[in-house]
């Protein structure tokens, strides 16, 4: 299948120039996660992890997390690139969002930087910002990509992208 690349404008990025293996890179941009009118999460010591047709995915450093509000899951998954990964619930309050959060305890020699990081679903908080604009979500039920306007696509999770 041809996929049509999105040109991007001046200060644009296209995730169709992103590589494969994907690449790790740290980023000073502010990452914000709020649930439950709660902000869980606030940095500038994020990374991102760059990789073919998926928006950035931003890992966060434990430290900048409040941790009281993830429960450890016993989901796991597996990435060719990065290894096995833990996944957490995040409660605030009375409200929980299922595995709504994953990291990497022991990642592969490539991924080391971000052993212990947290990447979030931002289709399962209720704002998750990168430098204060509102993201949105990476289409798909399995993809944790953040797409800002500054990222074009098209994006793989879309109807269609399976075999991407």
């Amino acid at each position: 299948m041809k996929v049509q690349r999105i040109i991007p404008a001046p200060g644009q990025e296209s995730v169709w120039d992103y590589p494969r293996p994907p690449r790790l890179e740290s980023t000073g941009r502010e990452i914000q996660v709020v649930f439950n009118q709660v902000i869980i999460a606030r940095t500038r010591r994020a990374y991102r992890v760059l990789e073919t047709s998926h928006p950035p995915v931003y890992y966060l450093p434990p430290a900048d997390i409040q941790m009281q509000y993830l429960r450890p899951s016993p989901r796991t998954s597996f990435c060719e690139w990065k290894g096995q990964a833990s996944y957490y619930h995040v409660a605030v309050g009375e409200r929980r969002a299922e595995n709504a959060a994953w990291c990497y305890p022991s990642p592969t020699p490539d991924f080391t930087a971000i052993a212990g990081y947290v990447a979030f679903y931002a289709s399962l908080m209720d704002a998750c910002t990168v430098d204060g604009e509102r993201v949105t979500p990476q289409p798909g039920r399995f993809y944790g990509g953040w797409i800002t306007k500054d990222v074009v696509g098209p994006f793989k999770g879309e109807p269609g992208t399976m075999g991407w």
